[in-house]
Order: C-alpha cells, then structure tokens, then sequence
C-alpha cells in the first residue's frame, strides 16, 4: 500500500478491499412469475390486503418471496396508501418522563399495526418547523407534537401554516403541551399541581424554601415553580423565604447548583423543591456528597413520579404525572376521525415518601 501527497492511501486493492456484488433487486413481478400466479394476486398475499386470497395461492406466493428474499418496498406502500407511521416530534428524547410517554405510545400503536418513529428539535421553532416539514413529506398517518409550549404565531404562524396543510391533505395531528393550535390536544395543569407539593411543605412545618426551577425559558417548569411559590406562600411562608434558582433542567443541573449554593454558605432552607426528579435526584447527590442529610437536615421533593424516584434512597416525594396514559390517549387521538379539536388537562397527584419531614 502507497501512502499519496495528504496520507491518502491510493494503489493496490488486497483480498478484502474487492467490494462484494450488490444484491439484485427483487420485485414483485419476480416474485409472482416465480409463484405462477399474477402480480395483482402476490401484492394482496404480500401487501397485506383484506381481499381473500386462495391457501394454495398464497403458499405458493409466500415460498417464492421466500427463496428470493424479497422485501417490500416501504416507501413505495405509502406514497400508493399512507404511512403506517405515527411521527412524534419532541424537544428532547433523553428525558425519562419522554420516555414513558414513547413507551406507551408504541405499545398502543403496536395494537393497530402501527409503528412510532421519534425525532428530537431541541425546543427551537426553527427546528420544530424543519423537522415538521421533513415529517410531513414522509407523510406519516399521525404527527404528535411533545413542547412545552407551541404557539400559534411562532415564526410568523408558518409552523401552524405547515400542520393545517398536513391535516388538510388527511393526516392527524396531536399536540403534548400547552397551546393554543387548533389541534387535539392533552397538557397537564403544571401550576396547579406543583402548588399540592408547596402546600404540603408549609403543612408540615417548613419555613424556608429554595425552588430549583429548571430553565426561564421553558414554560412547563416555569409553571410549576410559580405552583410550587403559590403553595408556600399559601401554606403560610413569607415569600422573602423563597428562593428560586433556574438551573439546567437535568441531573447535572440539579448537582452543580447545589455545589455552587453550597459554596456561597449553609443552606437558606429546610426544603429543597425540584421543578423534576431528576433535578432532585441530581440535588440529593451533591447534599449527600457534602454530608448534609437528606430529609433530617433538608427535605427534598421532585415532580414527575418517573421509575427512578423509588430508586433511590431516600424515596423521593414528588408529583405523580400520569405519562403512560397520557402517551396511550395521544395515540387514540392520533389515530381518531376528524372532528373538533379535542382538549384534554390532566392533573398531577402528590406522592409522599421519605425524601420529605414529616410534620411534628
């Protein structure tokens, strides 16, 4: 072997570098010559069809895709009838709350045959929108949009513009989150029932709260820090005694910013109120790494209720968000007839456990 100007090898091919003969194509009219049967009768045995087609025919069909290791072609299927396809389209695919809702999603669609594909656009409208677009060109039977917030009027309304078109040519869309686009939609009254946790914490005698609150920018934790704030201030807390820091809503967030609270003095407060679980599982670490005790010295409380928070030690008090069911009725919406936009508000349920001092 010659190495070339720029390392570039270039000269003698050895044993391994002769490239192997591409597989010949097989079609369907291959595959019903060899059957002997015609090519309208391989494409309903192969095709799925609810035409009957007779036993010995259908043998026949079966073998020879068989032999000739034949493969349907997918993408041809759906520009003739539709995609079985139900796209989600999700700011963030490597959270655990996301995660349950794919989960149930693709148990549910598996009961109509159906299959979910996944992508990820990090919370921009730029990305919502591009990845709309490439979603709808595939022509998927349902898109199912997860945000935090989707409006209207993001990027001059060309998202909605987009989704309409979609739905117009006889595709379904669902929204996951607060919004005010004319589709079916399922959001969770975060404000609401963040606001149980607060007023848990005041009822047991807590006095001194600090919110880690996630990111300004996304609209479901901002809500639930103002639920939890309006909890404590009801349960009788001086709002002075409040703290709120925003943080990066995942397990290093909620570690790296109890470092730096911790590094500026004590801690001003006897419970720590996460806007997710992982946020407070991440804050549980960096309190135990730092010898503070956890609920003795502080009481910790998360949201969301994923598989983790019973995990870990100690259990940790949350909100229990009904992702499951959420991520099964998305699909059911998805793959319902037309009609007027469905609205759907789902309410998270206090779960206490030992993250959390119980009152004296």
């Amino acid at each position: 072997m010659v190495t070339g100007n720029g390392g570039r090898r270039i000269g003698c091919p050895g044993r391994n570098d002769v490239p192997h003969p591409a597989r010949p194509t097989v079609t369907l009219h291959d595959v019903a010559a060899a059957a002997g049967v015609s090519v309208s009768t391989a494409s309903r045995v192969l095709g799925g069809s609810s035409r009957t087609v007779a036993p010995e025919y259908m043998e026949r069909v079966l073998a020879a895709a068989a032999t000739l290791r034949y493969t349907a072609d997918a993408s041809a299927r759906a520009m003739r009838r539709g995609s079985d396809a139900i796209a989600l389209v999700a700011d963030d695919l490597t959270t655990a709350s996301i995660g349950l809702v794919v989960a149930a999603m693709e148990r549910e669609a598996r009961t109509v045959d159906a299959f979910v594909t996944v992508a990820s656009t990090a919370g921009t409208p730029e990305r919502q929108l591009e990845t709309v677009r490439l979603m709808c060109a595939l022509r998927p039977r349902a898109l199912v949009l997860t945000s935090s917030r989707i409006n209207a009027d993001v990027l001059d309304g060309r998202l909605l513009r987009e989704l309409l078109a979609y739905q117009r040519d006889g595709g379904r869309v669902v929204i996951f989150g607060d919004t005010d686009m004319p589709f079916d939609t399922i959001s969770v009254e975060n404000r609401a029932s963040a606001a149980a946790i607060g007023t848990y914490l005041a009822g047991t005698g807590h006095r001194r709260a600090t919110i880690l609150a996630g990111a300004a920018e996304r609209a479901n934790v901002s809500a639930r820090a103002a639920g939890f704030t309006d909890g404590l201030v009801q349960g009788g807390l001086d709002p002075d005694d409040i703290q709120v820091v925003n943080c990066e809503v995942s397990r290093r967030g909620g570690f790296e910013t109890i470092g730096r609270l911790l590094a500026g003095g004590p801690l001003r407060a006897d419970a720590l109120v996460c806007a997710n679980d992982v946020i407070a599982i991440g804050a549980m670490s960096a309190l135990r790494a730092a010898g503070i005790r956890v609920p003795l010295d502080v009481s910790v409380t998360g949201f969301d209720d994923i598989p983790l928070a019973t995990d870990v030690t100690p259990r940790l008090t949350t909100v229990a968000v009904p992702l499951a069911r959420i991520g099964r009725d998305a699909i059911r919406l998805a793959l319902g007839g037309p009609g007027e936009p469905r609205r759907t508000t789902e309410r998270g349920e206090l779960v206490v456990r030992d993250s959390t001092r119980p009152g004296t």
